[in-house]
């Protein structure tokens, strides 16, 4: 039953994102760990941990994208449950190091034995198993998100008085974590990790499979996103969007909708800032910054709001720009990426993708318009008589009715 909800609304569209999706799924780990190092066509190792950092950025887009191109909730506040996520995922592996750590105890993190921590916070329990730390990182931003938005959607709460809410909220969370007496390392965060699930986390194997997993997750991110919109729930989400107060007028409880759309948006920026964490090697409170939420709704106006490719090609083109911009002109990058937006909004107000979709509509409207001006798309038509050719149809002849008026009669 998942399954057919999730192929059921796959297209054309869909099969080639999804194509070239698997194609950089395999053939960047195989670059990497097959092909020898004096090829071309070999990948080395920081271009896999890049690629796949560009990948969960991709996730968190499409999570976005969600709420705010499908549903007009334009969150400011969606790096809260990526940095969430993140940090469940780095609690495990905290509690992998042990031993190995530099005070060497086996279940005290370094920085609580440095700040003089007598035993490990309540918190922390169950953290050393992987299948907790999963469920953690669905669970924690997912609730977050549900009693946020339960009480927010409740008191109808939209437009921009929610965006600066969701901003308060990352903000406060950044406040809170940046304390050392919350057991989360404050401003330092959570680093030094040495293995995840048994496997050394800088080996090369262990990077191919990160990124592999990163491309998956969003492969079926992606695919539940699509499957949701393509049925009667996107059309209604899309409703609520547009029109929210005639929906409520129709018997629609709103707030239920925004409700599902926004904890499943959150449950997925989780997820991505878990897989974000162990190949960037590092989680601090800086990632609840919300310069943070505001950098990822501009990936989404760069690719395309509404379009959820578009949230992916925004997010990798912008990340690999500030990847040059920082390292060639670091000064003007954020000049740079102030300008793109500027850019974006007064010349592309759809996005990349969503410029493209236009452009192809109206080329194909053109090209109907113009086969059937030659008969080529539509009804064939009649070819023109000449004047001095008989008719071979006989005219009607004209019949008088009671009332003196001529009436047309067909011919016999």
């Amino acid at each position: 039953m998942m399954t057919s909800f999730l192929f059921r609304a796959m297209d054309a569209r869909a099969g080639v994102f999804l194509a070239i999706m698997a194609a950089v799924i395999i053939l960047v780990p195989v670059g990497n760990l097959l092909v020898p190092h004096g090829s071309p066509f070999h990948v080395p190792t920081y271009a896999v941990t890049l690629m796949g950092k560009y990948l969960t950025y991709a996730l968190l887009a499409l999570a976005v994208d969600l709420v705010w191109g499908y549903c007009g909730i334009l969150s400011l506040g969606h790096a809260a449950f990526f940095a969430l996520g993140g940090y469940a995922m780095g609690m495990y592996l905290m509690r992998q190091i042990g031993t190995r750590g530099v005070y060497g105890d086996p279940t005290l993190p370094d920085f609580m034995v440095f700040l003089n921590w007598q035993e490990l916070p309540w918190y922390w329990y169950g953290f050393d198993m992987f299948w907790f730390a999963a469920l953690m990182v669905l669970l924690v931003p997912g609730l977050i998100a549900f009693v946020f938005g339960w009480f927010a959607f409740r008191s109808r709460v939209t437009g921009v008085y929610l965006s600066i809410i969701t901003q308060a909220l990352t903000y406060a969370l950044l406040l809170a974590f940046f304390r050392n007496d919350m057991g989360f390392g404050g401003n330092n965060g959570l680093t030094d990790f040495k293995d995840i699930l048994g496997f050394d986390i800088q080996a090369d194997t262990t990077r191919a499979g990160l990124f592999a997993a990163s491309g998956l997750a969003l492969v079926l991110s992606y695919m539940i996103c699509r499957s949701i919109t393509r049925s009667k729930l996107g059309k209604v989400l899309v409703a609520v969007r547009d029109a929210e107060s005639r929906i409520r007028f129709l018997g629609y409880r709103v707030e239920h909708y925004k409700l599902f759309v926004w904890t499943l948006s959150a449950m997925m920026a989780g997820v991505a800032g878990a897989l974000y964490v162990p190949q960037v090697g590092i989680i601090n409170p800086g990632e609840f910054a919300p310069a943070n939420s505001i950098e990822v709704v501009i990936w989404v106006a760069v690719g395309g709001r509404g379009t959820l490719v578009g949230a992916v090609l925004g997010a990798v083109l912008v990340n690999f720009a500030k990847t040059w911009f920082t390292a060639a002109l670091p000064e003007i990058w954020l000049f740079a990426l102030g300008g793109l937006f500027v850019f974006v909004t007064l010349f592309l107000p759809k996005g990349i993708l969503g410029t493209l979709n236009d452009g192809w509509s109206t080329l194909r409207q053109r090209r109907n318009s113009s086969d059937q001006e030659d008969g080529t798309g539509g009804p064939r038509p009649q070819a023109k008589q000449s004047e001095d050719a008989p008719s071979s149809t006989p005219p009607p002849v004209p019949a008088m009715s009671r009332a003196g008026a001529s009436h047309p009669q067909p011919a016999e």
